[in-house]
């Protein structure tokens, strides 16, 4: 096993057992599946992080969806709120292409990488706070792996930025007090601390976006011109040139 890098940080989150509510859950859905998807082998392990090691923009959800990274074992893939997500990085050109069916289909991000606070997939969604906080060092490890290209994060939701916020800390970025507030186009700069283990580390903007759930997109309080909007200009703090495919550059990296 690679125990080096985000190859061996992804091995070593897919193989975690740490919870055992969360351990139950995506198990017991993996063996009794849903109808549509009998036909598949879940993968009902934790999910590790998708992108490139040299990320710029770093995206955080909540956890995986049961049937959706639960049974595919990529973030966000399967599920419908990975077709919101993936569509909009595709039309901003940093997904080579618009959907996200399974771990193979060939889906390559540009600059991006994508990940989330819990990495099994809750009972309702709704890991607790000790689910939450046990699986902080893994996001903490991911972002120290990051810090070298990272120059943005977007955060989808106000859980996930909750849970992100001491993540930051404890990776070599100072947040504010008071602590920033969650909203949909809320926008900070973390200063990265001068400490000797930074490894090239500079600030880190950080955005904040409504979550692509389907309660939030099926109601309009999400639509695709506001996720495309903050993904754009999260991406271009980065450095990445995000832009309409039909008017700007169609990818990077």
């Amino acid at each position: 096993m690679d125990t080096s890098g985000l190859t061996g940080l992804d091995q070593r989150i897919a193989g975690c057992r740490a919870c055992p509510r969360l351990v139950a859950w995506r198990e017991e859905v993996a063996r009794t599946k849903r109808a549509a998807f009998a036909d598949w082998t879940y993968w009902g392990r934790p999910v590790p992080g998708f992108g490139p090691a040299d990320a710029r923009l770093l995206i955080v959800g909540l956890a995986p969806a049961a049937h959706g990274g639960n049974r595919t074992g990529r973030m966000f893939t399967g599920d419908r709120s990975g077709d919101v997500l993936y569509r909009a990085l595709y039309d901003v050109g940093l997904a080579s292409r618009p959907t996200a069916v399974s771990a193979d289909d060939g889906l390559r991000l540009h600059g991006v990488r994508i990940t989330s606070p819990v990495h099994c997939a809750p009972p309702a969604n709704k890991p607790t706070p000790r689910e939450r906080d046990t699986c902080r060092p893994w996001l903490v490890r991911e972002l120290r792996l990051l810090r070298p290209t990272l120059r943005s994060v977007l955060v989808l939701g106000a859980f996930g930025w909750q849970a992100a916020l001491p993540a930051f800390a404890a990776a070599g970025w100072t947040v504010p007090r008071p602590r920033p507030v969650f909203g949909h186009g809320a926008r900070y700069t973390l200063a990265a601390e001068d400490g000797g283990d930074r490894s090239g580390g500079e600030d880190l903007g950080l955005f904040g976006c409504f979550h692509v759930s389907q309660r939030n997109t099926f109601t309009g309080r999400l639509t695709p011109e506001m996720l495309r909007e903050v993904l754009t200009t999260a991406a271009r703090t980065a450095g990445l040139p995000a832009g309409n495919r039909t008017t700007g550059p169609s990818g990077a990296g």
